[in-house]
């Protein structure tokens, strides 16, 4: 059954308590996964944990600031051995070279690149031992193409998609896979703040949303149905991949 996809798998999102990170923990608890939802935000993960429960579902909390190597290896120790990791935590930066200072480079490679490899060094042994499991790393259309003014965050996201050809093509033959997500512009809270926040918001919103050629954002429904499709054993044959969910953006103007 389609509700089923994920039953009796163990899985844990990161970034779990808004945005993309919320959708794919809700998605997977939804088919029939328990899900570990990690967030450095206790309220924000707590609150995502208190909805898969109140829907009848099984999930539960980890603090954590993937940035923290320490804190992540410890948390191995809590956790039995994973079926899913899906790496949703990032975070963003606004500026071209003159605007970026080399603390806004370090501060989001820490995060989304660093978080990435720490949680995967810290989990991946497990897979690699049992000889299953499914890695989901959250990338970018801008781990595709350069995304104008967002040098640090363009920087950062091709990494990700880097180090997850280099993780499917190192661990090609024992049954763990690697994949990696681009969407495009997601209408996520942190980013409707962010728009709120220019002198025209409507301005904003109607050319963020044109970068998509089909004329909207994305919706993070639609990345978590991505990630329940990379999570489940219906995508067995998929690995290395860079997948787009971008409305056509990156297809050519």
């Amino acid at each position: 059954m389609l509700m089923t996809m994920l039953q009796g798998k163990i899985t844990l999102v990161t970034g779990a308590g808004s945005g993309i990170g919320q959708a794919i923990a809700l998605a997977f608890a939804q088919q029939g996964a328990f899900v570990w939802l990690v967030d450095r935000d206790e309220k924000a993960g707590k609150a995502t944990a208190m909805q898969v429960r109140a829907a009848g579902q099984q999930g539960e909390f980890a603090q954590l600031d993937v940035a923290n190597e320490a804190d992540v290896f410890a948390l191995v120790g809590r956790l039995p051995t994973l079926d899913v990791l899906a790496n949703v935590a990032g975070i963003g930066h606004v500026g071209g070279l003159l605007e970026t200072t080399a603390a806004d480079l370090d501060r989001l490679h820490a995060v989304n690149v660093r978080g990435v490899f720490n949680l995967c060094k810290a989990f991946v042994p497990a897979m690699l031992q049992r000889g299953s499991g499914s890695v989901i790393n959250m990338a970018s259309v801008a781990g595709i193409v350069a995304v104008r003014d967002r040098l640090a965050y363009t920087t950062t996201k091709f990494a990700v998609v880097g180090l997850t050809k280099a993780l499917a093509l190192d661990h090609s033959h024992t049954g763990v896979r690697f994949n990696a997500i681009c969407p495009g512009r997601v209408e996520t809270p942190f980013v409707s703040a962010r728009i709120a926040e220019y002198p025209d918001p409507a301005k904003a919103y109607r050319e963020m949303s044109a970068t998509q050629l089909n004329g909207r954002m994305v919706r993070p429904e639609e990345v978590a149905a991505a990630a329940v499709y990379l999570a489940a054993d219906q995508s067995a044959m998929v690995t290395g991949s860079a997948l787009m969910i971008d409305g056509g953006w990156t297809a050519g103007k």
